[in-house]
């Protein structure tokens, strides 16, 4: 993924470039943030949507009567292979359009593909909030698939490439958290929505477009990177567009590195066969796990289906949209802390962390559960609110590590010649895992019952040991030194360094 471009002096040290944060940068790094929103809006709504009675009656009637049958399985209430479909549905359309996205993005800038992303997106939603039928509904979910798989794409790289380069970490970041707080408005929606009767829920898919909207009227404003632009040889005004976004006519150095880099990875002609060669192995190893164990934290099943899981366990329809909400302000607040702290104490700390909190949280509610929530009964009001307690503690070391660190680390670990390569193998991954999660994980409840949460903590167990034996600390280590100051000085990577597999050579100047 090419962005703004450090050079290697001769002294070692990256070569900054002068820059201002302008009000420029600042009202496009809002605008294109709401792809974020957009996205996360969507993974709330869809949970909360699925537990409102009138949605459920017209489209998921048998799901209906499960639900208020009251010798029904608690725990296999909403196993529906359709209703798990209308949640899953997007994210393997956003895994097919992401492919599209990466060649629309190079070929057209990054503003039309953020501008395709809304207008998708918004078809998606009219269809959504309008729909008659289940095909109606899906249909206008694999559209908001196509629109968050466009913006996946587009908006993290229009952020990096607007920013000046001592705040490019936090921006990277700052559209994960963009995602939390959609996550947390689409749970203040669903709240009140819920008793609307009976089209409450066509409001809550309705108002995903308002995002959508700001995004598609906002990319109007804006203007195209200069990376974008220069790639395109239009040299002129990748120029003219530098100088504005950094505030200063002094940009001569950072546009030669721009031209230079853009004219360095136009001569790798074939990124996949590098990424394949042994030298590539540490890189894809660790941004493919980097995604798989991601998603088999448990969070986006969490995430998904959080209002339906707090009704699995006692709670009415109202106190479990409001636990979604406190839920989700854990997630916003918890996001700022990785902001703050992931530069300071380094990317392993946080990772190794949070692999013991979410174990010890994920195994306390599994044994709650399986100790107090039988097939029928509900759990005792105390028994509940620890459950919540404890969705919140593991929601919040989830926020400030595997969240935004599994996106942060991949763009990291990659040299030029493979990067666009490797980052399409991370994102691919990432929606292909979110899809066998969103559509496998209310079946799963269904059969493993409390044993769900057990599941989940014996991977966090792995992934800890993972983190311990197999990712190295790259905090404050220079992407251009990441092969001579990390990889090759790693106790097991170091072996796969050797230079006789014909990986093809290219310049030495690097993007971030």
């Amino acid at each position: 993924m090419p962005a703004v471009v450090l050079s290697k002096p001769e002294n070692g040290s990256s070569q900054q470039f002068e820059a201002k944060i302008t009000i420029y940068v600042v009202i496009c790094g809002i605008i294109a943030a709401t792809g974020g929103l957009m996205f996360g809006y969507d993974i709330g709504i869809s949970g909360g949507v699925t537990s409102m009675d009138d949605f459920l009656l017209k489209f998921f009637p048998t799901v209906y009567v499960r639900k208020h049958h009251v010798k029904e399985n608690n725990y296999c209430k909403y196993d529906n292979q359709h209703l798990q479909l209308f949640t899953s549905s997007l994210y393997l359309a956003a895994l097919v359009s992401s492919f599209v996205a990466s060649r629309s993005c190079t070929r057209f800038g990054r503003r039309p593909t953020m501008q395709a992303a809304s207008l998708f997106f918004l078809v998606g939603v009219v269809l959504n909030a309008a729909a008659q039928d289940l095909a109606m509904l899906i249909i206008g979910r694999i559209l908001l698939g196509i629109g968050v798989g466009f913006a996946n794409q587009a908006v993290p790289l229009f952020l990096s490439e607007i920013a000046p380069v001592r705040i490019r970490g936090a921006l990277n970041i700052l559209f994960q958290l963009d995602v939390t707080i959609g996550i947390f408005i689409a749970n203040v929606v669903n709240y009140f929505t819920s008793n609307l009767h009976p089209w409450g829920w066509r409001l809550s898919l309705g108002l995903a477009g308002v995002p959508a909207l700001i995004l598609c009227l906002g990319s109007l404003i804006i203007a195209e990177t200069p990376t974008s632009l220069i790639e395109r040889e239009k040299l002129d005004e990748g120029l003219a567009m530098l100088k504005r976004i950094r505030g200063t006519d002094n940009v001569r150095a950072e546009y030669e590195e721009l031209v230079e880099a853009s004219e360095a990875a136009r001569r790798v002609k074939r990124p996949f066969r590098n990424l394949m060669k042994r030298r590539s192995r540490p890189q894809l190893v660790i941004a493919i796990a980097m995604q798989v164990f991601q998603q088999f934290t448990g969070i986006n099943a969490i995430m998904f289906y959080a209002p339906v899981l707090f009704q699995t366990i006692g709670f009415k329809n109202d106190a479990s949209l409001l636990s979604s909400i406190i839920m989700g302000t854990v997630n916003v607040l918890s996001t700022l802390v990785s902001v703050a702290l992931v530069d300071r104490v380094g990317r392993r700390v946080l990772l190794l962390e949070a692999c013991v909190q979410m174990f010890i949280s994920q195994s306390i509610i599994g044994g709650l559960l399986m100790a107090n929530l039988g097939t029928t009964n509900s759990l005792h009001k105390g028994v509940a609110v620890w459950v919540v307690v404890l969705v919140c503690v593991y929601v919040s070391s989830f926020a400030w590590s595997w969240g935004p660190l599994g996106w942060l680390i991949p763009s990291e670990t990659f040299p030029l010649e493979t990067r666009t390569a490797g980052y399409a193998f991370a994102v691919s991954s990432n929606m292909l895992f979110t899809f066998l999660i969103a559509q496998a994980f209310l079946s799963m409840m269904c059969h493993m019952k409390a044993g769900i949460f057990f599941f989940f903590a014996g991977w966090i167990v792995l992934m800890g040991l993972f983190v311990v034996f197999l990712l190295p600390e790259t905090k404050n280590v220079p992407i251009d030194e990441m092969m001579e100051r990390v990889w090759k000085k790693h106790g097991y990577w170091k072996r796969f360094m050797d230079d006789d597999d014909g990986v093809e050579a290219v310049n030495t100047t690097t993007t971030v």
